[in-house]
């Protein structure tokens, strides 16, 4: 999928609705959707807990604390690229803490082209989550198979006295006489001593 097809969701958090309608007014629908709203931490937790979102934008501070350790959180549970507003005399301190956490940090008040530039930058991070995510599974995958065909040697072992090497070379052959893969060998063998 080509960058300029892909389309982000994001959730803005901002207990100020200036706030909310000023970012809103720059992500294009057409590039960001949905966009939803909280004006508090704990209605974020319960949009994120709802659905994903590409990017996480906070307006701190919010009536129920200041999002930076929601934005820690996130950024440790979940793929969303994040972006905390700070005032000018938090600014340093929030950037030392969200910094290691992957969390991009803006001083407010900013410009437009400040604010678009940060959008940039969450799309960038946000493509490289998602080739993380895509290895993730890749190798969640791999590692699911390698389980599903360990346990068939074993009941090849257990059931015809087979070495390991033996059933090892049993569901390989196996696989290459029925241009088969080895997974789909394992789960018959699976299925036929279960």
């Amino acid at each position: 999928m080509s960058l300029k097809q892909t389309i982000y969701s994001v959730l803005i958090i901002s207990s100020t609705d200036y706030f909310i309608n000023s970012i809103s007014s720059l992500l294009s629908p057409a590039e960001y959707s949905p966009i939803c709203t909280a004006k508090s931490i704990s209605a974020a937790k319960r949009e994120t807990a709802r659905r994903h979102f590409d990017f996480i934008i906070i307006n701190s501070p919010l009536g129920d604390e200041t999002g930076v350790q929601f934005a820690c959180e996130k950024s440790e549970n979940s793929a969303s690229a994040i972006l905390l507003f700070a005032k000018s005399e938090v600014f340093s301190s929030f950037y030392e803490k969200l910094t290691p956490f992957g969390v991009f940090t803006i001083n407010k008040p900013s410009s437009r082209d400040i604010i678009m530039m940060a959008f940039l930058w969450l799309a960038a991070a946000r493509e490289r989550l998602r080739k993380n995510e895509i290895k993730t599974v890749s190798i969640e995958k791999r590692m699911n198979e390698i389980r599903v065909i360990n346990r068939a040697k074993w009941l090849l072992i257990e059931n015809e006295k087979l070495s390991e090497a033996e059933a090892h070379r049993k569901i390989e052959k196996q696989a290459m006489d029925s241009c088969l893969p080895k997974i789909d060998i394992a789960n018959k063998i699976i299925g036929k001593y279960s």
